[in-house]
């Protein structure tokens, strides 16, 4: 994707990258410019899988050879962990975490999540473009389906999940944060944040995306109600758009889920309700304590 110049003497690399919504590292990675059919068969991967994440890579060729694509297994194999997806079946996660880097065990089996805050979850997907493609992470509050944070870029490295996890923290702290066992969410630098913030971490069992359903259906609302009606010519496009989207999803889409309320409605009320039963709590406290002669 030629979105730099980077021989303009009057625009400096990192006005560039500004005006693009990109990350100034990102702009360093360059791949070999993926081909027509390349991006033609992503694409389909992705509206695939988005509406049948449990196919597996066998089940996805066989569905694109018989729509007349011509490829291989582990050719379909390769463009998945491209894309950092995988389905929901037992055997190999494609979205493969480094093996010296730990795992920690699921929290959330029979968890009842009663408020926000408690639960946030955490995952990436792909996005289409018309010569290629970016990649979004979300972080989600669980009990109110709020997005908290958001952030978009060209590759898969890290720094991009380590800005939405930081902007998120800025505005608030969970109990526990979910993530499948990516690369990206068993990296030092991950955990340490999490650490340092005092958060618990909780990850899916390997191959098992259902175990961060609510960040699952997010995409899949995303998709099917903004990204597949249009088709973005860059990445600034897609990302102006996603903004807008995001937005009418915390703020204007009401969730049958929530009774109808939107999640920022859910989000903002429970909070401001703990807030008031801490403060509660704290004054009856105060008044039984017994004054010091």
């Amino acid at each position: 994707m030629a979105l730099v110049e980077w021989d303009n003497p009057e625009i400096p690399i990192a006005t560039q990258a500004r005006l693009l919504s990109l990350n100034r590292t990102s702009l360093y990675y360059k791949p070999v410019g993926p081909s027509p059919e390349e991006i033609a068969i992503k694409h389909r991967i992705d509206e695939i899988y988005t509406e049948h994440p449990y196919y597996g890579s066998r089940r996805i060729t066989a569905q694109l050879r018989r729509e007349g694509f011509e490829v291989n297994r582990k050719a379909v194999q390769r463009h998945m962990r491209e894309m950092g997806i995988a389905g929901i079946h037992p055997g190999p996660n494609l979205s493969k975490r480094n093996q010296q880097h730990k795992v920690y065990p699921y929290l959330l089996r029979d968890l009842e999540i009663t408020h926000p805050d408690q639960v946030w979850g955490i995952d990436i997907t792909y996005i289409r473009l018309q010569k290629g493609w970016v990649y979004l992470v979300a972080i989600m509050d669980w009990y109110s389906r709020y997005v908290v944070s958001w952030e978009m870029d060209l590759s898969l490295e890290i720094s991009f999940v380590l800005e939405a996890v930081k902007l998120a923290l800025a505005r608030s702290r969970p109990e526990i944060m979910n993530s499948d066992q990516g690369s990206q969410f068993t990296s030092p630098q991950y955990i340490e944040l999490l650490k340092n913030a005092g958060v618990q971490i909780s990850m899916d069992g390997k191959g098992r995306a259902t175990d961060n359903i609510f960040v699952e259906r997010l995409w899949r609302s995303l998709k099917y109600e903004e990204v597949y009606l249009h088709d973005y010519a860059s990445p600034r496009e897609a990302r102006q758009r996603i903004a807008h989207y995001l937005d009418f999803y915390n703020y204007r889409r009401p969730h049958q889920s929530l009774g109808y309320q939107t999640p920022a409605e859910v989000y903002t009320q429970s909070c401001q309700n703990i807030q008031k039963e801490v403060a509660t709590t704290r004054d009856i406290i105060t008044d039984l304590v017994v004054p010091m002669v």
